[in-house]
This record gives C-alpha cells, structure tokens and sequence, in this order.
C-alpha cells in the first residue's frame, strides 16, 4: 500500500509530479493515490487521455502555434466546427470583448478582434461546455461548472494582475482560464472509479498537491508556451523564490489567492466584506509572488473590485 513517505514522483518536463499527503481513511486513500499515481505515469509518458474533450481545441492550439500557419487555417479549423464557431462570434460580440460596441458576423474578423490567446479561451469554454453536456460526464456536471465558474474568476484577476507586470493581458487571462486543467483532467478520468475510493473525500485530499503538476504535464503534451506549463505547475507555490522570466508564476499564484475572495456571496455583493476578504488574502504568511510583482494591499483592493465588476460579463462571454 502506498503512502505519502515512500510514494515515487514521476516527471514533467523539469519538475517532478509529487506524492501528496491526506487524513483520508487508509485504504480509501491508499487507491486513490494508486489512481493519481496512475495518471501522473500516463502523462508523463506523453499519454493524455479525457474523455469528452474536443480534439478541436489542440488543432487550434497547433494553428495559432505555427509560425507559418495564416488566420485562413484557424478560421477553417473553427469553421468546421459550427457549434465553436457560434461560441467564438458570441465571445468576440460580448461585452466583454467588444469594446467598440460594433458587432462582427464573420469568423474571420471575430479572430481577429479576440487575438490567439482568447481564441485559445473561447476554445476552452467550447470545450467545457460541452464536457458538461456530455452523457457520460453526467455524474461531475456540477462540479465542472463549479470548477470552469472558478477558472473564469482566477482568469478575470490574473488579467487585471498582468497590468503590473510585462506580462500581457490575454496572456495572464488563458493561464487564469487553464490553471484547472489538472482537476479537470483527474475528475473526469475519476468517473466510474469513485466507489473504490470509499468517500469523495479520499480523493479530494490528494487532489490539491496532485492536480498542478498533472495539470502542467498536459499542457505540455498538449504544445502550450513553456512558461504557462511551468505558472500552472508552481500555482500552489507560495513560497517560491523569485525567478528570472517566471512573471506569469507569480501572477498566476496571486490571481488564485486573491480570487478565492470572490468565491464568498457577500463580498461580491458588499464592499466592506470585499475589502476584509482582501485584506485577508493579502495579509497570508509566506506569499511571495505579492512581493515578486510588487503588489501593495490597495493594488489588490483595486484588483479584486476591477474583476469583481467584470465577472458577470465574462460568464455570459464564456457560458459559465
């Protein structure tokens, strides 16, 4: 039976992928961490197998990659697709990225207004979408609405923290949408075999040291820059030292722990309960990424209350 002492790591580019530790019952936890291990083995190996995902989303991902690839090709790409295509219009038409209020009908110049990386995010909420619906995926329906919900608030933030780096807004804001990839990835994998884990629980213990290694590793299959690989493997490190060129870490780290703010109904709803939360957040030990980019308690406050603002566009932009 494995346990947190003597579990091996397996590798993703340069980092390992980590045992984790639980208070999970013994057993329960023992196979679920032979799951997890698992699946960290598969994608290590270069093997990334989720059910329900469109292949459409890393065809375009490969288009917007190639340098001699034209706008014609991803258009064509989304082009077959109908139901991407409808999603994409309805992105680049919203308010939330249509600034200039003039409404587009062709892909072609909707492409154009939303650039690659949000592409690449109306891609991703296609995808989702359609995880959701799917018939097999019926029994975690809740629960990737409530984790895609999550993303688009870490992805509003993390764009609003990109302002204070060299790191570009879309950037900031794909890293933020994708940095669940590795619970999304485990929870549908998981589907059918929660039984052996005795309680939900058992897995969900282990899920938090696991999920953004796992996470990174798919992403790297999957051809993403190697600098959001790496942000959404060192998200849950809050310690980590300052590093040259990892900027996109450090927002990442900050847009999750400030976004957990937004999760409370009342400090949506109050600025005095929205403040606390911020203060909360930004007050937490050992949180170097705020120091990393500079970020002073007021920058949060004015981060939180810019994201906070913006959130009900981009889930009616995103489908959340």
């Amino acid at each position: 039976m494995p346990n947190a002492s003597t579990a091996p790591t397996y590798q993703s580019g340069n980092a390992s992928v980590p045992a984790a530790s639980g208070g999970a019952d013994a057993r329960a936890r023992g196979t679920a961490l032979d799951f997890l291990r698992l699946l960290a083995m598969e994608v290590s190996k270069g093997t990334v197998d989720l059910p329900c995902f469109p292949d459409v989303v890393i065809r375009i991902r490969d288009a917007l990659a190639d340098p001699n690839a034209t706008i014609d090709r991803t258009v064509a790409i989304v082009g077959n697709e109908p139901r991407l295509a409808a999603r994409l219009l309805q992105t680049a038409n919203s308010a939330a990225f249509n600034l200039s209020g003039k409404p587009l009908t062709d892909l072609r110049s909707a492409v154009t207004r939303l650039g690659q990386q949000l592409v690449q995010g109306a891609a991703v909420a296609y995808a989702v979408q359609q995880m959701k619906h799917a018939e097999s995926l019926r029994s975690i329906a809740k629960p990737l609405d409530e984790l895609w919900r999550e993303c688009i608030s870490v992805a509003s933030v993390c764009q609003a923290v990109a302002r204070h780096t060299k790191v570009t807004p879309d950037e900031a804001f794909l890293t933020g949408l994708l940095h669940g990839i590795g619970r999304l990835y485990i929870m549908v994998r998981a589907v059918g075999h929660t039984a052996q884990f005795g309680n939900d629980q058992a897995l969900l213990d282990l899920i938090a040291d696991w999920h953004g290694p796992i996470g990174k590793a798919v992403l790297e299959n999957w051809g993403f820059a190697e600098q959001m690989c790496n942000a959404v493997g060192d998200q849950d490190d809050h310690e980590r030292r300052w590093i040259h060129d990892s900027e996109l870490s450090d927002i990442l780290i900050a847009g999750v722990v400030l976004a957990e703010a937004l999760d409370s109904p009342a400090a949506l709803n109050n600025s005095a309960a929205l403040e606390n939360s911020t203060s909360r957040a930004f007050a937490k030990d050992g949180i170097s990424a705020f120091q990393h980019i500079g970020l002073t308690e007021h920058d949060c406050a004015a981060i939180l209350t810019h994201a906070k603002d913006h959130l009900g566009l981009l889930h009616d932009a995103l489908g959340a």
